[in-house]
């Protein structure tokens, strides 16, 4: 069985990244695994880029879409909004939560500096706990 987001990388991500012990359970189903604005087509709608698809925390592909929008405020209320249903449940919050602690990962690689802070704003809104490792402000370069 194709496992996108493993419960050992959850059990080490939580704490690390959001500060909150890793899920004690994870449930699954099949998913797109990287469902986000660069991997979505429109007119006529398509999800592209399918190399990550298994097993996925439920919630992981909403949140990970959700966690994607943050910069537009607007834009994840909506998505918020549309997922709810999955999103506001015990399983899916474990999923949304996995996201932005995969989110924050890439950001302490460099990748996605503009979701830093709206990523950590995001964590501590589900968890009560600020992320440990709070992301640089997104400065502009150097001349």
């Amino acid at each position: 069985m194709r496992v996108t987001v493993r419960d050992s990388w959850a059990a080490r991500a939580f704490p690390h990244f959001l500060g909150i012990p890793g899920p004690s359970e994870i449930e699954r189903t099949t998913g797109h695994g990287d469902l986000q604005w660069a991997n979505i087509t429109g007119h006529p709608l398509t999800i592209l880029d399918w190399e990550r698809w298994g097993r996925i925390p439920v919630g992981f592909d909403a949140g990970t879409l959700h966690a994607a929008s943050l910069a537009v405020p607007t834009v994840a209320a909506r998505i918020h909004d549309a997922f709810a249903d999955v999103l506001d449940t015990d399983a899916g919050r474990v999923g949304e939560l996995c996201a932005p602690a995969e989110m924050l990962q890439a950001v302490a690689r460099g990748w996605y500096p503009h979701l830093a802070q709206p990523l950590a704003d995001r964590a501590e809104h589900l968890t009560g706990v600020r992320p440990p490792h709070q992301p640089a402000p997104d400065l502009p370069r150097a001349a």
